[in-house]
């Protein structure tokens, strides 16, 4: 470690153009080995650097460098709060404490503020900056950073932006309606993340029609990628959700979905090797599954006859009744069945 500090001072001086650079990447790589102190003197340092010319590229490293200065600071912060919320406020300590996490979080906030204006995915900076801004009760602040962070169009496309804001919603207990516009420019970006399945949940709580017919879309869109075909969750959603779609009467919102991906959904799903491996290692997600490959395939879809013809105590009244729902819901003509 001694010989790489050393090394890092000897490029500064030799490099002295990129001496800002430098101390940044010296800096992090101080981080990334737990000698917080001694990043912080770095990045010290480096903010009180005067050569060179004032270029924008230098505002901007200048800003960053602050910025990570801040970051260390709310980790200050953040073990100071801890202490604070251990303490009763009839202690002696309590004020004094009190006082500390303040002035940690005013050193914080300048440091962190100027950096996340500039367009850019500054997520562990705004999650910082938020939690100090809700923890002193600036909620209108804390939405405006989030908001600016996720709509500004200066700003890359960034999911967490959108998940952020998201959750500071909830937190906030929001409207159903702020909240489902926030998901649905998440579903647009990353259809397959887990909070896809809350989105469907307050889609389907909504009074508006085309918020249901979305909810199902959502849910298809979720079971369209690998690492969600064993979500069980998801396939139960699907289930109930398919069979309440087609009991009221809205068969055109199955089809639209299905006839993208009756091309590729049974092998993707469905196969005989798939329910054989379901029921092995899974057999309430085979299940849901069986239901779905049913409404959606029909009674002669290998899936759903497999999974019909097990022996099981516990599914057996189960496994009856989505036999008796396939038969009168299903969307196949069975003469026409996989």
């Amino acid at each position: 470690m001694e010989t790489f500090n050393t090394f890092a001072d000897r490029m500064k001086n030799i490099g002295v153009m990129n001496y800002l650079k430098i101390s940044l990447q010296h800096a992090l790589y101080l981080l990334h080995h737990g000698m917080l102190k001694d990043a912080k003197r770095n990045l010290s340092e480096a903010e009180t650097w005067r050569h060179g010319e004032n270029t924008s590229s230098r505002g901007i490293l200048i800003n960053l460098i602050q910025a990570y200065k801040g970051l260390l600071q709310y980790y200050t912060w953040s073990k100071k709060k801890m202490e604070l919320s251990k303490l009763d406020k009839d202690d002696y300590a309590y004020n004094a404490v009190a006082q500390d996490v303040f002035n940690h979080s005013w050193k914080t906030s300048a440091n962190i503020s100027a950096l996340i204006k500039i367009p850019g995915v500054w997520d562990p900076f705004v999650k910082s900056y938020v939690e100090m801004l809700e923890f002193y009760g600036d909620r209108d602040g804390a939405q405006e950073v989030l908001t600016n962070y996720a709509y500004d169009e200066k700003f890359p496309s960034n999911p967490n932006a959108h998940i952020y804001l998201y959750n500071f919603l909830k937190r906030q207990k929001a409207p159903r309606s702020k909240m489902i516009s926030v998901l649905k420019i998440l579903y647009q970006i990353v259809p397959s993340h887990k909070l896809m399945l809350e989105f469907h949940t307050l889609l389907r709580k909504s009074e508006k029609e085309e918020h249901h017919k979305l909810g199902l879309e959502v849910l298809f869109g979720v079971l369209d990628f690998a690492g969600c075909t064993k979500n069980i969750t998801a396939w139960k959603y699907l289930a109930k959700y398919l069979k309440k779609t087609l009991m009221g009467n809205h068969l055109a919102w199955v089809q639209d979905e299905w006839n993208s991906r009756k091309n590729w959904w049974p092998s993707f799903h469905f196969s005989y090797f798939w329910a054989k491996s379901d029921w092995k290692e899974d057999t309430a997600l085979a299940c849901e599954k069986a239901f779905v490959a049913g409404l959606l395939l029909g009674k002669g879809c290998r899936y759903f006859r497999y999974i019909l013809k097990q022996d099981h105590q516990i599914l057996g009244k189960k496994i009856k009744q989505m036999k008796r729902s396939v038969k009168k819901y299903s969307i196949v003509n069975p003469r026409l069945s996989y």
